[in-house]
């Protein structure tokens, strides 16, 4: 019999001499003779001249990173002592100045003011189209605001008093006289230098204020107002003027209580309507005028007397309740106690006849 020893070595041989699995796949796997195609995909192997482990872009000699903090065991150490001083709580000693005084006789830093960098800052936003409206709007309110207190300035400017002989005309009546004035040009009561005006004295009895003939009404100053008493000559300058006014003052006053005032214009529409031979008492057709004039008296100045046409005058101003006369194509005479309601008087009648006129001149019944 063969002995173990012999029997262990013809295995060692056997194995030696037959080839292995992998050594037959291998030989399959290689190709044979030249290639008939173009390769079917990349190869799955590593490239070649690549160590085994490497990715592409990564060199062989490129070193790895190196730690910069220290080993662990330091870092921990560092830890520690930082913990053990917050805990134990140590304070760290700042240098104190021993020359500092308890009071410094520096003034105080000023604050910084919060309010004044918002404005600015505001001011320097750019607005939007609404607030740029409402600021222009407020703008020319202002200054719309601005011009008419400007316009009642120069309608009420303080103006002299006038010293006459035994009297004193005070400067707020001269003033009165040229604010009416202008105020009835304005209305177009009157133009250029036709058209009077006055008022009975509230200081002195029986002492008239009238302007001067041929004075421009809406250009009136305290050279063109003259003074008299009732029943005496008419003042220098004042003309024919003088006599109907003292007239309708004297009767206007008995129906004030001593305050009269008196406007003699050249209205066009109710100068215009006087004019009709056949009409003898203005009627107004609109309501606002039936309400204040039930009718104004027309008064002839042609062949009569100047003592007849005085006593016209009074008669009609009665009748028409102490507001309004006409002379036919000679004007309207308005009264009242004071300028105001003389010029009221007289803008009523003439819208009343400008709408009757016109509703004469359309044919409308």
């Amino acid at each position: 019999m063969r002995t173990q020893l012999a029997v262990m070595r013809d295995m060692a041989k056997k194995g030696d001499s037959s080839p292995s699995a992998a050594d037959n796949e291998e030989e399959k796997s290689s190709p044979k003779g030249p290639p008939t195609g173009p390769p079917s995909g990349p190869p799955k192997d590593a490239p070649m001249g690549m160590p085994m482990g490497m990715f592409p872009g990564i060199t062989a000699s490129s070193a790895p990173p190196q730690r910069t903090a220290g080993t662990p065991l330091e870092v921990q150490q560092n830890n520690a002592e930082q913990e053990y001083d917050t805990e134990s709580g140590a304070d760290v000693d700042t240098p104190v100045n021993d020359d500092d005084d308890e009071f410094s006789d520096e003034p105080p830093t000023p604050s910084v003011d919060i309010g004044g960098m918002i404005g600015q800052s505001m001011a320097a936003t750019p607005m939007s189209d609404v607030e740029a409206l409402q600021a222009e709007n407020l703008s020319m309110r202002n200054a719309l605001t601005n011009a008419t207190s400007i316009i009642n300035e120069m309608d009420t400017q303080p103006m002299p008093p006038i010293v006459g002989d035994g009297f004193v005309v005070p400067a707020h009546v001269v003033s009165d006289f040229v604010r009416i004035g202008r105020q009835l040009q304005r209305d177009g009561l009157c133009y250029a230098t036709v058209g009077s005006i006055s008022t009975l004295s509230l200081d002195e009895p029986n002492l008239v204020h009238i302007t001067k003939e041929g004075s421009p009404l809406g250009q009136l100053d305290e050279r063109h107002v003259a003074s008299g008493r009732l029943g005496e000559m008419a003042p220098l300058d004042v003309g024919s003027a003088w006599k109907i006014h003292t007239i309708l003052l004297a009767v206007t006053s008995l129906e004030h209580n001593g305050s009269a005032a008196c406007a003699h214009l050249p209205a066009p529409y109710t100068t215009a309507m006087s004019l009709e031979q056949d009409l003898f008492v203005l009627r107004p057709s609109d309501l606002a005028g039936k309400q204040r004039f039930e009718s104004v008296v027309i008064v002839d100045s042609d062949d009569v007397s100047e003592d007849d046409f005085l006593r016209q005058l009074s008669e009609g101003l009665a009748q028409s309740k102490c507001k309004a006369i006409v002379v036919r194509g000679g004007g309207v005479y308005a009264v009242g106690a004071n300028f105001n309601e003389a010029w009221d008087n007289a803008a009523a009648i003439e819208h009343s006849m400008k709408i009757l006129f016109l509703t004469r001149l359309a044919d409308i019944e």
